[in-house]
């Protein structure tokens, strides 16, 4: 730890606005200008999936619905498509379609958060919104430290940091960030992601009784731990929580090696069920499962809204994998988030569904129809566009089925393995693939495709593929076909996008 940084945020009761977070503020609104009209020219602008304003957007964070709001945080780079000292942006919508972009949240702007305020959650307490973030401090190849810290809202609009709450403790490396908290039977619970001394991944877990004082249970869960083998060198964005009756820790192990059709993308993102016992300090689990089989998933975040619903978003992007490939960086911005999806438990796997609220967007129905193709591809009548909505239910697949979206990606469908493909985003004369094998014959395809990105959500949300697209801007054909007999209906929509205000 730097010598005097914890002395000198414990002189302060509140960290007001500083000069330096004033001319951050400054200058991110000033970058946000420069750019705007190369930014917002871009013909991959996306319809109804966040984007930043201008440089590069990561994780969501502090996702919370208080006093009939939703609000909606995210990692935020405003002066280069790379990674660095992360703002945070603040979104708000009371109802998911509508939705207003408030000034910046966070600032890395204080001497214990000046390499970046990392990713993190937020609780409501004392009619208060308390943001729990990390603080990074850079050094040259890693993080020198990273803290926990505490900012709070009187409106959820402006923020005061209160510093400090938790630092590395023992045994741990610099790495050591990203905390969800709750409230559970009186008491605040934390988890943060880990990295122990001997480069295992792990998941901290701690407790207080007043948000500001915290002691640690234990680590619940990592590599080496619970059951597993060797499991990654890093867990990031743990997320834990109660679905149905069961216990579920969302993670990102960084460090897997790619195994068949599983861990595919550079870091990967799914999650464990079993049962927490928080006074012992333990997590009991079975197997890693991931969220989402696409090429960019990843740092997903959920929350429970006011109507008992959890809720999970998650980011459009995996770090170190190619960013800079994306053709959006020329026009100076990269990323975007997914849309909002229910989480539901069916016993042995999470559901992901697209909230219903989505439905609002939809103008009226382009296509409704029963398609038979045998031995053949061909295009359907009124199937075409970008920002679109469709859905298909399978009455017959006798052999193989095929989607080729825009001369560009394709989802196949083979003796129960689901791939998507797209040309490589380093390498065009090269195709990369994404796989899975079903738990039961495709029944059911929903697909949400923007300007420049597929969500495809596969029997009723028992797999998803998230995965940026960029064909070219102007090409709209969508073909279908089929190796023996397929028998489909066809849904299409139109949809409006987000509103913006």
């Amino acid at each position: 730890m730097r010598e005097g940084i914890i002395g000198e945020v414990q002189s302060k009761e509140v960290v007001t606005l500083t000069n330096r977070d004033v001319q951050l503020r400054r200058a991110a609104e000033n970058e946000i200008l420069k750019q705007k009209e190369t930014v917002e020219s871009d013909p991959y602008r996306q319809k109804y999936h966040h984007m930043p304003p201008v440089g590069l957007m990561n994780d969501p964070n502090g996702l919370i619905q208080w006093k009939g709001t939703y609000h909606f945080f995210y990692q935020w780079m405003p002066f280069e498509t790379a990674h660095g000292a992360k703002f945070w942006g603040h979104y708000t919508s009371n109802d998911l379609i509508h939705w207003k972009h408030e000034n910046i949240a966070l600032t890395p702007s204080e001497v214990f958060d000046q390499g970046g305020v990392y990713s993190g959650s937020a609780v409501i307490h004392n009619d208060q919104l308390h943001l729990f973030y990390t603080g990074n401090i850079d050094g040259e190849q890693k993080p020198e430290t990273e803290y926990q810290c505490l900012a709070i809202s009187e409106d959820g609009v402006t923020f005061e940091k209160k510093g400090i709450v938790i630092e590395t403790p023992a045994g741990y490396t610099a790495h050591f960030r990203d905390p969800k908290v709750w409230k559970e039977d009186q008491i605040w619970y934390m988890v943060v992601g880990a990295q122990s001394e001997d480069l295992q991944g792990n998941v901290l877990l701690f407790s207080s009784n007043d948000l500001r004082n915290w002691v640690m249970v234990g680590p619940i869960a990592g590599s080496k731990q619970g059951g597993l083998g060797e499991f990654g060198c890093m867990w990031e964005c743990p997320d834990l929580f109660e679905l149905d009756g069961k216990d579920l820790l969302i993670v990102c192990p960084q460090g897997l090696e790619a195994d068949g059709m599983n861990y595919a993308n550079t870091y990967q993102s799914g999650y464990f069920a079993g049962e927490l016992n928080k006074e012992e300090g333990k997590f009991s689990h079975g197997h890693f499962q991931e969220l989402d089989r696409g090429f960019e998933f990843y740092a997903p975040q959920t929350m429970i809204d006011e109507k008992g619903r959890r809720l999970l978003v998650g980011w459009m992007g995996v770090p170190d994998q190619y960013e800079q490939a994306h053709p959006t960086v020329e026009n100076h911005w990269i990323h975007c988030m997914t849309i909002p999806r229910e989480l539901k438990w069916d016993g042995k796997k999470i559901i992901q569904a697209p909230v219903p609220e989505l439905k609002e967007m939809r103008g009226p129905v382009l296509m409704h129809s029963s398609v038979t193709i045998k031995n053949d591809q061909k295009a359907v009548r009124g199937v075409q566009g970008r920002a679109i909505e469709l859905n298909l239910e399978f009455d017959e697949l006798e052999d193989q089925f095929a989607i080729e979206l825009f001369q560009y990606a394709s989802l196949s469908y083979k003796d129960d393995v689901l791939t998507l493909s797209r040309p490589h985003l380093e390498d065009k004369s090269k195709t990369e693939f994404r796989r899975v094998l079903l738990d039961r014959d495709l029944k059911n395809l929903r697909l949400f495709i923007d300007h420049s990105s597929l969500e495809v959500f596969v029997n009723e949300g028992e797999e998803v593929f998230t995965s940026r697209i960029y064909p070219q801007p102007n090409e709209e054909h969508i073909l279908f076909t089929s190796l023996g007999a397929t028998t489909f209906s066809v849904e299409k929509w139109g949809l409006s996008g987000y509103q913006y205000r």
